[in-house]
């Protein structure tokens, strides 16, 4: 009997997973606060640049993640056409990465209503993919990614993410049959989302997850993280830290015995507003050494804004940080 295409979309997604080689994200970061606000650059910072890239890459990194929110850039249903001027102004960002020599994973950030009302949203989240794979088609296969959604939490769980993601995903395909296509999964996509995430029988497909453990020494002082330490009050480096970061590189190589497909990870960082500079640079190290064993491309939140790497300011990288990413530093 043949399958009526959503339901065949969602068949194909349910089936084991293939093996895939790893995508080569290698050192990547984040553009972090630029593009994915309600409005471009509305939690601060200066708007991205031709030269931001071209500095990206003379510090020796891979890849750049670039986090966009469409969703409140469309146009009416059914359509939901995306604003001209809005993907001429994220088209020019992507073209100044590539130009740059750099990999680009290009998102879907900060959809809420699909986060809290899948079924409902998921034909929006279609609609955007469908237009937004179809103007990037010809760009290089190997070095432009899509990531159909970043971190599904709240009623988007991995019991429905799949159903929830087959239409996009199938709008994609219609114009790139063969672009590689990001997948995370549930809670954030926390580490542990792993361990239930399913991923369907395409090769192009590669799985993500973020990565901010212990979240109360990653994320203290941070007002819009819930119930978290005040700033500067939870060091990081103890025994339990080192105990918890070897288990969670378990959890990733348990998945990738699982599923013979090596996930990245597609966040990382702690929050330069709660601990110093010292204790980032000691948490970028550690996790750094403890994950990079396993072959996974890292990406650190961010570049200039929250979490930062480069300090616009005195138009210098932060000491350290590049060198605990594996990088060489000045």
């Amino acid at each position: 009997m043949t399958l009526r295409p959503a339901l065949a979309a969602i068949a194909l997604l349910a089936s084991p997973g293939l093996a895939a080689e790893p995508l080569p994200v290698g050192a990547c970061i984040n553009m972090g606060n630029h593009l994915e606000p309600e409005r471009e650059s509305g939690w601060g910072g200066k708007r991205i640049d031709a030269a931001d890239f071209a500095r990206i890459r003379a510090a020796g990194f891979d890849t750049v993640r670039i986090p966009v929110r469409w969703s409140n850039k469309v146009g009416p249903q059914p359509g939901y056409a995306i604003d001209e001027n809005w993907l001429a102004r994220v088209t020019e960002v992507v073209d100044q990465a590539l130009a740059a020599d750099l990999n680009v994973i290009l998102d879907d950030h900060n959809f809420e209503a699909l986060h809290e009302h899948p079924d409902a949203k998921r034909g929006k989240l279609a609609a955007i993919w469908r237009q937004v794979a179809a103007h990037f088609a010809d760009r290089p296969t190997a070095r432009l990614w899509y990531e159909i959604e970043n971190e599904p939490h709240g009623a988007l769980t991995n019991a429905n993410l799949l159903a929830t993601l087959a239409p996009a995903l199938a709008a994609i395909r219609e114009t790139n049959p063969d672009r590689p296509v990001v997948i995370g999964g549930g809670n954030w996509s926390g580490v542990d989302s792993l361990a239930t995430l399913e991923l369907p029988d395409d090769p192009n497909v590669h799985p993500t997850f973020h990565y901010y453990e212990p979240f109360d020494f990653t994320h203290q002082g941070a007002t819009w993280a819930g119930p978290v330490p005040k700033a500067g009050t939870r060091d990081y480096g103890t025994q339990a830290d080192a105990d918890r970061l070897a288990a969670d590189v378990a959890k990733v190589e348990a998945y990738i015995a699982r599923t013979g497909r090596t996930p990245f990870m597609g966040e990382t960082g702690a929050y330069d507003g709660g601990s110093s500079l010292a204790e980032r640079v000691q948490y970028h190290a550690a996790v750094h050494e403890a994950f990079a064993p396993s072959g996974i491309g890292m990406c650190a939140w961010a570049y200039a804004n929250t979490f930062p790497f480069w300090n616009r300011q005195t138009g210098q990288w932060l000491p350290g940080l590049r060198e605990a990413f594996g990088l060489p530093g000045n």
